[in-house]
């Protein structure tokens, strides 16, 4: 493909497919993530603040 930096791909769906939204975090997700990643849970809310589902 041409440029190198193009995008393909095939593309199905079907009339019966439902789709889903996913939902806010809660503090305790952030809190396992922040651990996980070894960052302040300060530093999570502050990238994920429009993510969230409380009050940082």
């Amino acid at each position: 493909m041409k440029p190198a930096s193009s995008v393909s791909g095939f593309y199905f769906n079907h009339p019966d497919s439902k789709y889903f939204a996913v939902g806010k975090l809660a503090r305790d997700q952030v809190e396992d993530y922040a651990a996980r990643s070894a960052r302040p849970v300060s530093e999570i809310e502050k990238w994920l603040a429009r993510y969230l589902g409380y009050e940082a």
